[in-house]
């Protein structure tokens, strides 16, 4: 058995537009939502690129790209695309660390690791969110963005 490690980390910034906030899919009912072409979903694109760097198939760019001009905006159909490319590839855990001021992550923690888990059929206790406002070291610090940083285990039979 062999064992890989994919990390992934994207990053948004926030404006005042009519996209709820989503983060795994989960709405965080927060004023504003975040810059980008799809949903803006900056976890699940983390998440996406995290499994891209596993399989070592690009999602995010290109492919989710074209997604977009086709009306698909759901970061959900991106995260899709990239678990078809996991072959012999189980994902086994996943980490998750979120960097923000705004929303407060730690009371939907809970619905986060459900919605991802049920995404990647593993056991809740599978998988690990935290977060932090870093001190206000940072943008995503000072409130003005959202920063997901993704670490994936798997195992290749």
């Amino acid at each position: 058995m062999k064992f890989k490690t994919g990390l992934g980390q994207d990053s948004h910034a926030f404006e005042a537009n009519n996209k709820p906030l989503l983060l795994a899919g989960v709405d965080f009912h927060h004023e504003q939502g975040l810059r980008a072409n799809s949903d803006g979903d900056v976890l699940l694109h983390a998440l996406t690129n995290a499994i891209s760097s596993l399989t070592g198939v690009n999602i995010l760019g290109a492919r989710a790209d074209e997604l977009c001009q086709q009306g698909v905006t759901d970061s959900k159909e991106y995260l899709k695309l990239a678990l078809a490319e996991l072959n012999n590839l189980e994902i086994q855990h996943v980490a998750i660390s979120i960097e923000c001021l705004v929303p407060k992550i730690s009371p939907k923690i809970d619905q986060i690791k459900t919605s991802i888990a049920k995404l990647l059929n593993l056991k809740t206790s599978d998988v690990g969110v935290t977060a932090t406002t870093g001190e206000g070291l940072t943008a995503f610090g000072q409130g003005k963005g959202i920063q997901v940083i993704c670490i994936v285990s798997a195992i290749q039979a």
